[in-house]
């Protein structure tokens, strides 16, 4: 079972979370991880994306909360969804995070833009029953807000593929 990620830097907490890089790579090298990589505004980084393959809801709730910047309190929240995530073939290494919060009505799935698209996936409830919003990773923004059209409410970060270097 696929879920969706993405943890929210606190406010000044970039000093912390570069002196845990280790920690938190080890900490991520226990799992399989689908995507991964941090968002940035400017230079700075904001946040970090993780798209893991976990047996289920309890699971995934363990792997956000144990997350050693949470723990040290390096984020401000978590956004954590159940995915059905889909890479179209799109080989980019930075773009952008795209997160589309209001359902659209009617839902047909998500559109699927050229070459620049690197994954893209549901947001679902718990039961993966209901849709929550959606989640995108593009090379750029036109074609993360082509991916979500139909989603109102849509937030645009920088981001990057990440992991052990």
């Amino acid at each position: 079972m696929e879920f969706f990620c993405y943890h929210r830097d606190r406010d000044g907490s970039t000093p912390l979370r570069a002196e845990m890089t280790e920690e938190h790579w080890s900490y991520m090298d226990r799992f399989d991880l689908v995507e991964r990589g941090p968002t940035f505004d400017d230079e700075t980084p904001s946040g970090s994306v993780h798209v893991v393959d976990l047996p289920d809801v309890a699971a995934a709730r363990d792997f956000v909360l144990d997350e050693p910047c949470y723990q040290a309190g390096a984020y401000r929240d978590v956004l954590l969804r159940r995915t059905a995530w889909t890479r179209p073939g799109g080989t980019a290494t930075a773009g952008v995070l795209a997160i589309g919060f209001s359902e659209p009505t009617p839902y047909d799935g998500l559109a699927v833009p050229g070459d620049g698209l690197v994954g893209l996936g549901p947001l679902l409830s718990d039961d993966g029953a209901r849709l929550l919003g959606a989640a995108v990773l593009a090379a750029t923004e036109d074609e993360a807000r082509t991916a979500l059209a139909g989603f109102t409410a849509v937030e645009v970060h920088r981001w990057e593929r990440g992991g052990r270097r």
